[in-house]
């Protein structure tokens, strides 16, 4: 068990790829981590692209401007899908509830999508591999990306993930302290902005001397800044050219 703790704790954001292919081997353990995710229901609401044409993954990477996504292996791209139950429902003659028409459908499709995508972080890690999320996926250029992916109705992207081998060893992160992140039984707000002022101290001192590029940055107004650029996002467009017209 000690060695899947270490597992997790020492999980990093993979930018830098070598040239070496990932082995047969390796992408049966991360395509089997995918295939036996848990998902609602057992109702399996997502589909993965498994992307190895460098042409296509430059196509992406000039989308994105992410440059692991030309240089890595593999590029997994994560989707939620409602396609798959809408083409059976229709050739056994059933009608399908207009669930896409709703948050909680939408958001069932992500977490599918999201559970997937996480077991195959893992994966990729257990064998050697280094991997890097990509939310720019899901938010550049969205109607060209479905285009590219030749996306149904019914489909939208969720989350990009670049898989390689590793060229680099980047810094562990400092993550939120266990008394910030796990509550027992009830949510506890008691001293919780204390312990978040003290993480967010932390994190500017590790930007301060962390390899590769260092900034003055803390946690807080770094994400805010983050959230601002969300606000230019407009996914609820998005969700509607796939078929998904979100009404409540």
């Amino acid at each position: 068990m000690e060695d899947i703790k270490t597992l997790f704790e020492e999980r990093t954001s993979v930018r830098r790829y070598e040239r070496e292919p990932i082995t047969d081997y390796a992408l049966s353990v991360i395509y089997s981590a995918i295939l036996n995710t848990p998902t609602s229901y057992n109702g399996q609401q997502f589909s993965v692209i498994d992307i190895s044409d460098q042409e296509l993954k430059e196509k992406i990477y000039d989308l994105t401007g992410q440059k692991q996504i030309k240089t890595c292996n593999r590029f997994f791209v994560f989707c939620a899908d409602y396609n798959k139950i809408s083409l059976l429902a229709e050739k056994k003659g059933l009608q399908m509830p207009n669930v896409t028409h709703t948050v909680d459908g939408v958001m069932v499709g992500i977490i599918d999508a999201t559970l997937a995508m996480c077991n195959a972080v893992i994966a990729a890690q257990s064998c050697g591999l280094g991997s890097c999320c990509i939310g720019y996926t899901r938010t550049a250029n969205t109607e060209k990306l479905a285009e590219l992916l030749n996306l149904p109705k019914g489909v939208f992207v969720v989350c990009g993930l670049a898989v390689g081998v590793p060229r680099e060893k980047p810094d562990v992160k400092p993550k939120q302290p266990k008394g910030v992140v796990i509550h027992n039984n009830v949510y506890n707000s008691e001293g919780l902005a204390e312990k978040l002022e003290n993480y967010d101290s932390m994190i500017k001192a590790y930007n301060a001397v962390r390899s590769g590029t260092k900034t003055d940055n803390d946690w807080c107004s770094h994400i805010l800044d983050y959230y601002k650029e969300m606000m230019n996002y407009k996914m609820l467009e998005y969700l509607k050219r796939q078929g998904l017209d979100v009404v409540r």
